[in-house]
């Protein structure tokens, strides 16, 4: 005999929940063993771990910031630190001049420099490169240093420049500057150079000097920057989207470094001063999406760029205070009191359903619940290290609200198992035709909880922002293992014995449910029963029909009149 259609359904989608949950867990070994970044236990936020705190002063050369600036400033590095708002990180201001930004765990350096950075990205034209070398090789062999500047040179263009890569900008005294130029001394500040006037600057590496032109796009000309993997070579680069006017503005310098001679064809992104990419101009740019890539644009520091370009510039400067380790709010003893909480949650859940309800098909509801658990803790890890998730106590209060949201849509599956086989229908068609009227109100019910996430995510506080995250993903879990886990297992289960075959401790005996039917064309007569399965045969009363009802009247009357025949011919 030939498995049925239903049957290997259930096989494949119980067979499709195995492969995902296989590659879930070879996903995060492999960030654990290959990347070196995943963990196997859920990162906790500050509130039960503790982190690193920065104390940051703003620096406006003596003047008191007004609280929009410190407000925006908030803003932005909230958005740094913590970009898809799971991370719980906290940004506050102290005082009028004092930003104070909480990390969960131990902050690395690149982390402190996008808190500090103020990200001002400038892209200026390449008049001149070379190499950082303060000194030359005269003819007798002996390293000579270049002379530094003094004002007897001349600091004045004989002609004017025409544009800003035009290497009339470049004076006897801005030569001798660049040649004595060092890219390694500490009062270099390249980052305050007039926008209008060149720049000499260098490399993130101090590889190469450069005398750049005037200042034609800033920051405030970007739309959007990602980090991603360009197609032709596999480095990576930050992809920049320019507003309207800076596409009409970079198009124009494309076509004036198109076709010119190194290193007249190279345009720099400058960001805080330091030359962060100069590529050469190989084409005519008009849609106003160049992307920043070479050899010194690696996987983070294009993460990092992206960020500090997408979220834009600081509207002030800032100096770090302090840094200091700060320990966990509410702490480990809080952390069990949430996950005792709900273990307590499962445990009554699990014995209402098996004494109470549902008897042996509650152990479909521990085992769904189990397999949601498992995917839970897997996914809580694999986002940890992918996004910088952090577990925090609004976090497991999702958890533990979720446990009865699940329960719920248990109880509309099997209530309606249980409606179709009091109608008469077997195990099997009851399963199948419970299941295609259940599902719409699940997932009705579901789509509003997500719906209701979602909202929580975008407009709360980033303390509740957790719960939010928490309580959507676990919802969307609770649908998935529904439709490929807890429904072919039943179609699995009404399949044997025990539960096809009615047993009373499985959940399924049509008798204790208060069958109407027996079958759909014959109704079931209500019977004197032991004082436990009174309820039933009230069940079974309410659901007849009129016709039903009569019946069972003319059959009890007409067994009380034989009762009373058989009393009369004894006597």
């Amino acid at each position: 005999m030939s498995t049925s259609s239903p049957t290997r359904r259930a096989w494949r989608a119980l067979i499709g929940l195995l492969g995902i949950t296989l590659v879930l867990f070879g996903a995060n070994a492999l960030g654990v063993h290959l990347f070196k970044e995943g963990t196997w236990v859920p990162e906790l936020a500050l509130d039960l771990q503790g982190g690193t705190q920065i104390v940051m002063a703003a620096d406006t050369e003596g003047a008191t910031p007004t609280s929009e600036q410190m407000q925006q400033a908030v803003q932005i590095i909230r958005q740094r630190v913590d970009a898809s708002g799971v991370g719980e990180a906290q940004v506050t201001t102290q005082g009028s001049e004092n930003i104070v930004v909480q990390i969960p765990g131990t902050a690395d350096e690149q982390t402190r420099e996008r808190v500090q950075a103020s990200a001002q990205m400038q892209l200026r034209p390449v008049i001149y490169a070379t190499d950082p070398a303060t000194s030359f090789v005269g003819e007798d062999g002996e390293e000579t240093p270049f002379p530094t500047p003094d004002d007897s040179m001349n600091d004045e263009r004989t002609v004017e420049p025409t544009n800003a890569s035009d290497i009339n900008w470049v004076t006897d005294r801005l030569w001798a500057e660049m040649q004595s130029y060092d890219c390694t001394a500490e009062d270099n500040d390249p980052a305050h150079s007039p926008s209008a006037e060149p720049l000499i600057t260098c490399d993130v590496e101090n590889q190469v000097k450069y005398i750049l032109g005037p200042v034609e796009l800033d920051g405030s000309a970007i739309d959007d920057a990602q980090a991603a993997i360009t197609q032709d070579n596999g480095r990576w680069a930050v992809q920049i989207t320019f507003d309207s006017e800076g596409a009409k503005t970079f198009g124009e310098i494309s076509q004036r470094l198109y076709g010119q001679q190194p290193p007249l064809n190279q345009f720099a992104f400058v960001l805080d001063g330091d030359v962060i990419s100069a590529p050469s101009m190989d084409a005519v740019i008009t849609n106003g999406q160049p992307q920043i890539s070479g050899p010194g644009i690696a996987e983070e520091s294009a993460k990092l760029l992206a960020d500090q370009l997408r979220f834009g510039a600081l509207p002030m400067s800032f100096e770090v205070v302090s840094s200091d380790t700060i320990s966990a709010t509410l702490g480990s003893q809080q952390l069990m009191i949430g996950l005792v909480a709900g273990l307590i949650g499962l445990a009554l859940v699990a014995l209402w359903v098996l004494l109470v309800s549902y008897r042996a098909l509650g152990f479909v509801i521990i085992a769904s619940l189990a397999v949601m658990a498992v995917l839970t803790f897997v996914l809580l890890c694999l986002l940890s290290w992918r996004i910088d998730y952090r577990l925090s106590l609004a976090g497991v209060a999702g958890l533990i609200v979720t446990i009865g949201f699940t329960a719920d849509s248990f109880i509309v599956y099997f209530e309606r198992i249980r409606d179709e086989m009091r109608d008469g229908k077997s195990p099997t068609a009851a399963v199948e035709d419970g299941w295609d009227r259940a599902k719409r109100t699940i997932f009705i019910s579901k789509s509003i909880n997500i719906l209701a996430a979602v909202v929580l995510y975008i407009l709360a506080d980033a303390t509740v922002k957790g719960f939010a995250f928490t309580l959507g993903l676990t919802t969307l879990l609770d649908v998935l293992i529904f439709v490929i886990f807890t429904h072919p297992v039943m179609q699995l289960l009404v399949r044997t014995k025990f539960f096809g075959g009615g047993h009373p401790l499985s959940g399924l005996n049509p008798e204790l449910l208060g069958a109407v039917h027996e079958e759909r064309t014959t109704f079931r007569r209500p019977v004197a029963v032991a004082p436990r399965r009174s309820r039933s045969q009230g069940e079974a009363e309410r659901r007849q029909t009129i016709a039903e009802r009569k019946r069972a009247e003319q059959l009890a009357a007409g067994e009380s009149d034989t009762g009373s025949a058989n009393g009369e011919g004894d006597r």
